[in-house]
């Protein structure tokens, strides 16, 4: 569903994506969010592990 009343591209102004006006924006941030932390501290717990393989 188009949300102006002209169903044509060169009336949209602005960023236009699914979702805009919803809480979808916001989830997908905050589920974008969770996985990058996630994989930033699985790396780091292997990146240690490796490591300490060296230090001895």
């Amino acid at each position: 569903m188009f949300p102006y009343e002209e169903a044509s591209w060169s009336v949209v102004d602005g960023a236009m994506f699914m979702g805009w006006g919803t809480s979808l924006p916001g989830l997908s941030t905050f589920v974008a969010i969770v996985i990058c932390v996630g994989v930033l501290v699985i790396g780091q717990r292997t990146e240690t592990q490796k490591t300490k393989k060296f230090d001895k």
